[in-house]
């Protein structure tokens, strides 16, 4: 009967006739369907005001716990083979001292163009000239060029460039050329070698 009464002044209501001034003499009906619309208004706004910004917050939280997570299971791997990390890195040092022995110093480089003027006797070269060209400066290092010019026959250039690679420092041999002179003339061989310095901290 009350919702019969409710639907019945509904009805009969006319929307022209409602004045906000006087809301608190609006008919139940229409007081409960405003406060109805008031309310879902209010729970709307504080969930967008607030609640999805808890939410976002929630999420950007997960995402770095996720990190932290990753960040946690990295840091106690490596705590868990602290004494691995630390054999290799004595392996590592060592080798790398014994790399550094193979790099000349300046006070070396004479005796590098000593041993490669004998390796070329040796294999029954004529040196015609050894030529220190400009240093070329890397990060770590400092790169040595060293041009050569012999005068010899093809077995004699293999047994020069296999005595250059098994000296006890770091040389390596790039851009060479072989020039057939008249006939019966040995051929020119020409050839870079470089070595390597370690560059030191003030340069």
């Amino acid at each position: 009967m009350a919702s019969d009464s409710l639907l019945t002044q509904l009805k009969e209501l006319d929307i022209a006739e409602l004045e906000f001034n006087s809301i608190g003499v609006w008919p139940l009906p229409v007081r409960i369907i405003v406060l109805v619309v008031v309310f879902v208004a209010v729970l709307g706004a504080g969930y967008y005001f607030h609640i999805s910004n808890k939410k976002a917050e929630l999420d950007s939280l997960r995402q770095k716990e996720v990190s932290l997570k990753k960040t946690f299971e990295g840091k106690a791997f490596e705590a868990a083979n602290l004494d691995a990390y630390r054999a290799q890195v004595t392996e590592v040092e060592k080798s790398f001292g014994a790399l550094l022995s193979q790099l000349p110093s300046d006070t070396e480089v004479p005796g590098l163009l000593e041993d490669i003027t004998e390796i070329g006797y040796g294999s029954s070269l004529d040196i015609q000239s050894i030529t220190l060209e400009p240093e070329i400066p890397s990060d770590f290092y400092v790169e040595l060029p060293i041009k050569i010019a012999t005068l010899g026959g093809y077995h004699d250039f293999g047994t020069f460039v296999s005595g250059i690679a098994g000296l006890p420092r770091i040389v390596t041999l790039h851009d060479y050329s072989i020039v057939a002179g008249e006939e019966g003339r040995p051929l020119l061989f020409e050839i870079t070698a470089k070595t390597y310095r370690y560059k030191g901290e003030g340069e």
